[in-house]
């Protein structure tokens, strides 16, 4: 029996937990938690499922491990970038830029799918990442020493959301000049003035209240399902949310599947008349962007489970909602590229693409920050660009909102969060 076992020992891959692991995040990422089997997951290691069952116990701490190991990663690229020589903002950023083109399923993983997790798990993963955020954040102080620690989280926390957008793509630039593009856009993040800030705690501008029944389930399933998932909520809870028994829903909504299409199509529809409108109005792209920017920031502000909804659930959506919301999300995203590229012409496809998605993650992912939610574009008076909105801007490349300064705008560029794969919103 002993030799057997060392021949079984010697037989098997070194690093095949890697591996498992790697392969795992890609097919979560690429599918979706539930929509993926443990067989699955061998098979791509070329293992059987007993052989998989030997490593982790099941899905979840498949799952959890496949997050810990992107967060390693994080952490491991600005340990890293903190002991190079020249440590700051500059030398994060190609870290974590690095980090973002090399880890791109861990986005996704992070937003969607760790939601999935027990609630300690979910902690755990937490306090990993503050920790590589608050040593990003001493590092960009080094040099920034006008920053307060807080500020400086704030920028790290906004040039992760744009690193993580990656996720979202489904085309990528060769390799070099991809981390490129994400390097300059992270190093504008980080080197954004928020000096003059105050920081914020309002709450920004109220959801619409629901008006009726059907509206008031829409709007709880909506919140539910963008902080728990679609499969975690139970129409028992969103009954009990609005106040009526679980099986009441069913006079509104035939199925749970159809209450998230209807919620995702109230949110297309919100977001087409309040934003898209505002990019074909009158006068110069660049105001016409200008205007785009304060919209979304607003509608991102009140309808900010509506966005978080679309960006995780849309996978979710049966056959042919699916292919309606996907074909939405193109058409949007191709009105912001095409007036991005309007203003600056400069800019190819592929740049201008991949900076409307991070600015897309920096404000999906800003708006649920308190220090960020209630600043506008003018907080910070001249100064700027100073709050959210110049940030966004910072992000377009058009920091100054626009036309409205002279100022030379950034050139470095980053990835995004409303992208036209499945996955996104």
């Amino acid at each position: 029996m002993a030799g057997a076992t060392t021949v079984a020992a010697a037989r098997r891959p070194r690093g095949r937990r890697g591996q498992i692991l790697r392969a795992a995040a890609e097919q979560f990422h690429r599918r979706g938690y539930h929509q993926v089997a443990m067989a699955e997951v061998a098979a791509a290691v070329g293992i059987t499922a007993p052989a998989l069952y030997r490593h982790f116990r099941g899905k979840p701490e498949l799952l959890r491990e496949a997050v810990r190991a992107g967060l390693a990663e994080l952490d491991r690229a600005v340990g890293e970038a903190g002991r190079a020589p020249g440590p700051g903002p500059r030398a994060l950023a190609a870290a974590l830029a690095a980090v973002a083109v090399e880890q791109r399923a861990l986005g996704t993983l992070w937003q969607r799918d760790a939601r999935l997790l027990p609630p300690a798990q979910r902690a755990g993963l937490r306090r990993q990442l503050r920790a590589a955020v608050r040593a990003g954040a001493a590092q960009v102080r080094s040099v920034r020493t006008e920053l307060t620690e807080h500020q400086a989280e704030l920028l790290v926390r906004s040039a992760l959301s744009a690193g993580g957008s990656l996720s979202y793509h489904t085309f990528a630039p060769p390799r070099r000049r991809f981390e490129q593009l994400v390097g300059g856009l992270l190093a504008g993040i980080l080197d954004a003035d928020v000096t003059s800030d105050t920081v914020n705690t309002a709450e920004g501008g109220a959801e619409t209240e629901p008006v009726g029944r059907r509206d008031e389930l829409l709007a709880a399933a909506v919140r539910l399902f963008d902080e728990h998932g679609f499969d975690n909520v139970s129409t028992g809870r969103i009954g009990a949310a609005v106040g009526i028994a679980g099986p009441s829903l069913y006079k509104h909504f035939p199925t749970k599947a159809d209450l998230l299409a209807a919620a995702l199509v109230r949110c297309r529809e919100r977001l087409w008349h309040e934003v898209a409108g505002t990019l074909a109005g009158p006068g110069s792209p660049a105001a016409a962007l200008d205007r785009g920017l304060a919209a979304y920031l607003d509608f991102a502000r009140r309808h900010h489970h509506y966005l978080g909804a679309m960006v995780s659930e849309t996978e979710r959506l049966a056959e042919p909602d699916r292919k309606r919301a996907v074909d939405f999300r193109r058409d949007f995203l191709r009105l912001w590229v095409d007036l991005l590229r309007r203003v600056r012409p400069e800019y190819d496809k592929a740049e201008a693409r991949i900076r409307v998605h991070a600015m897309f993650a920096v404000v999906n992912d800003g708006v649920r920050l308190p220090a960020w939610r209630g600043a506008g574009r003018d907080a910070a008076g001249p100064a700027g660009p100073a709050g959210l909105a110049g940030l966004a801007a910072t992000v377009l490349g058009v920091a100054g909102g626009g036309e409205r300064a002279g100022v030379d705008p950034e050139t470095g560029p980053t990835p995004g969060a409303c992208a036209d794969q499945p996955a996104g919103a």
